[in-house]
């Protein structure tokens, strides 16, 4: 059984496109997205430095734009689909849900909602390094901080105030050896994104829906989600909400998955499940070059 997921913020590097765009017929995907929703994605994709593509509103919409490209390009039906963050759009795509440019569409106006519900009150976010999720939570907590992404494998993202990030660097939880702040332009999924939420929830209004035809996983509790509308309504909450990837590999072995490939820019998503799933085959699709390796694993895993 094999799962296609699709990576969120913070997985974009300067020029990840450039190799992608020269598959047959690519750059006119991109081209075209592009004209849609007013943005340039060819050029954040490979000329742009890594500044330019840490702007929320600019490396939301590019992620999804490569992660769908190079599920094209793979030309494969995954059994699971499921996405971590901004991930979560390319995988309600993959699964049918919506069509590819109104993602792009949908994706825009996330990331320029979020950018602006980032800009009202100094936020960030930072990862912890070791612990254990049963004492650092609660410890978050005290502190008024959210664990905006649980990920598996005790790696925990808190989120909050500028004042409450510090006071975390000076107050670890015990067994947490180190809190790095992340350079991101707020406290995502967290209540300092609600604008984003009602802005995005008048964008959803009008999507064209279909239910998923594969099973999609939800991040935000780790359950399969049979219905379309159910689809967008925890695209709509997710951005204010935690992101529980821990529970989503979880499903993952409950379901029996036995591989994972990870869309463009793939590796981060792979290297959780390298240390959650052991026994599961993995493979993170960064260049095309990886392309006859994924569908030779596909060959192998998909439909069991």
């Amino acid at each position: 059984m094999l799962v296609l997921v699709a990576p969120g913020q913070g997985a974009q590097t300067p020029g990840f496109l450039t190799p992608w765009l020269e598959l047959p017929g690519a750059a006119d995907r991109i081209a075209g997205w592009s004209e849609a929703i007013g943005l340039d994605l060819a050029h954040y994709g490979t000329k742009a430095d890594a500044d330019e593509i840490r702007d929320t509103a600019v490396a939301q919409p590019l992620l999804v734009a490569a992660g769908l490209l190079s599920a094209a390009a793979l030309d494969a039906s995954p059994d699971v689909v499921a996405g971590h963050s901004v991930g979560e759009i390319t995988a309600a795509t993959l699964a049918g849900v919506i069509e590819d440019e109104a993602a792009l569409r949908f994706v825009r106006t996330r990331g320029l909602g979020m950018a602006e519900a980032a800009a009202i009150t100094e936020t960030g976010m930072a990862a912890l390094l070791g612990g254990d999720p049963e004492v650092t939570v609660p410890h978050l907590e005290k502190l008024g901080l959210t664990p905006a992404n649980v990920n598996g494998g005790g790696q925990i993202v808190a989120a909050g105030t500028a004042a409450q990030i510090a006071a975390l660097v000076d107050d670890m939880p015990e067994g947490v050896r180190r809190v790095v702040p992340l350079k991101v332009a707020g406290a995502f999924h967290t209540r300092h994104m609600a604008p984003a939420v009602d802005r995005l929830r008048e964008a959803a209004a009008s999507l064209k829906v279909t239910d998923p035809k594969v099973t999609y996983v939800s991040n935000a509790d780790g359950k399969t989600v049979a219905t379309g509308d159910e689809v967008i309504s925890r695209l709509v909450g997710q951005v204010a909400n935690p992101v529980r990837w821990d529970l989503c590999m979880e499903t993952f072995k409950a379901l029996g998955v036995t591989a994972v490939v990870e869309a463009a820019p793939g590796g981060t998503l792979v290297g959780l499940a390298k240390r959650a799933l052991p026994g599961v085959k993995t493979l993170a699709l960064k260049t095309p070059d990886d392309l006859d390796a994924a569908r030779a694993l596909i060959s192998e895993h998909a439909g069991a």
